[in-house]
């Protein structure tokens, strides 16, 4: 199989917990619960209104420690919503944004992201475009005629394009401009033969 090289092209921190948008960082630090100073950090999350697994306010494990999009599917989305200046990784809450990874949205679950520095990073699932992410860009940014977006738009044009998350496998800092080794899950062997 082909060795699929990723780069990270920008990295973001959400510090403020009522915002969604994340702000750009040098570096950022994950521990095994997460990435330092991010308010998605931390081994367990609440529930919210929608979430597909548990009913609103049900306490459980955080699959949400990071999120990631792919700098390719940020320029699909930006085009398909007509924006005068291209979205970033923060500007819909993602902690890093990506390079060199071809269908990054459809990455499977159990996926490795595999750094130098010795950080794994294991992806838990697809991350689907939100209302709310919707309607706070459509409140904050304009098309290329200066139209105000339609409060959906976002949520239409993102489908299958808006990243991934994951959690921490192995902790350490990543940077701006670092390689990592994307390795695709498959089933063991062992289960093959069965």
């Amino acid at each position: 199989m082909k060795k699929i090289i990723g780069k990270i092209d920008s990295l973001f921190l959400g510090v403020i917990e009522e915002e969604l948008i994340k702000r750009s960082v040098k570096q950022l630090e994950f521990r095994l619960d997460g990435v330092i100073g991010d308010r998605h950090a931390g081994f367990e999350r609440v529930t919210w209104e929608g979430d597909d697994k548990q009913v609103a306010n049900t306490l459980r494990r955080n699959e949400r420690q990071w999120s990631a999009v792919s700098s390719e599917e940020l320029d699909e989305i930006s085009e398909k919503m007509n924006l005068r200046v291209p979205l970033n990784a923060g500007d819909i809450g993602a902690n890093f944004c990506v390079s060199g990874a071809n269908n990054f949205s459809k990455l499977p679950k159990g996926t490795i992201f595999k750094f130098d520095s010795g950080v794994e990073l294991i992806v838990e699932e697809y991350n689907p475009p939100c209302l709310g992410m919707s309607k706070n860009l459509a409140q904050k940014i304009l098309d290329k005629n200066g139209n105000v977006l339609d409060e959906t738009l976002f949520l239409q044009v993102a489908k299958y394009l808006r990243g991934l998350v994951g959690v921490v496998e192995v902790p350490g800092i990543i940077h701006k401009n670092d390689e990592f080794l994307i390795i695709p899950y498959t089933s063991p062997r062992w289960a093959k033969n069965q």
